[in-house]
């Protein structure tokens, strides 16, 4: 019950208490992240890949709570013996358009843009433990950053979430 109160007050503060944007290299945020998961990466066998990311004018704090959050999933929704999560990032004109991607156990085209609405969780929480509120936080900051998110996957074929952001404010 903890949990879900902290992760729905950070939801309702995404736009009303956020840090100030600051000119941010990416990637020793995204090595915080790995370090963060160290314990659970290591504890699945799973291995994470990284482009070389640029540096962006953001809110860290809240593009670190990204990163985590979808990496941590890409860690934990998969049945793979060895589960890999590779992380793109490619400049796309106005945008850098990232990716992550794993070889988790996938999700159904139908359920596509449910997942990033509050609450709505496609496991039982004897399958896969969790508060449904994740993907709704992640769509939340990219969007307060100006960018969008979705997700392209199939059952039992990985999933690759994919976001863009701004490289200018």
């Amino acid at each position: 019950m903890q949990k879900l109160i902290r992760e729905l007050l950070t939801l309702s503060r995404v736009n009303t208490r956020g840090d100030t944007f600051s000119k941010t290299d990416l990637n020793p945020l995204v090595e915080a992240v790995a370090d963060n998961l160290m314990a659970t990466t290591q504890d699945k066998k799973a291995t994470i890949t990284c482009d070389i990311l640029p540096t962006l004018e953001i809110d860290a704090s809240q593009i670190q709570s990204l990163f985590q959050n979808l990496i941590l999933n890409a860690v934990k929704y998969n049945q793979h013996h060895a589960p890999t999560v590779k992380i793109g990032c490619r400049d796309d004109g106005p945008v850098y358009h990232f990716s992550i991607a794993d070889n988790g156990i996938g999700i159904s085209p139908k359920f596509h843009q449910r997942i990033f609405m509050v609450f709505q969780r496609l496991h039982t929480d004897r399958e896969y433990s969790g508060t449904g509120l994740g993907l709704a936080l992640c769509k939340k900051i990219v969007e307060r950053h100006g960018g969008r998110i979705w997700v392209e996957s199939a059952p039992d074929k990985g999933s690759t979430f994919y976001f863009t952001l701004p490289k200018r404010r």
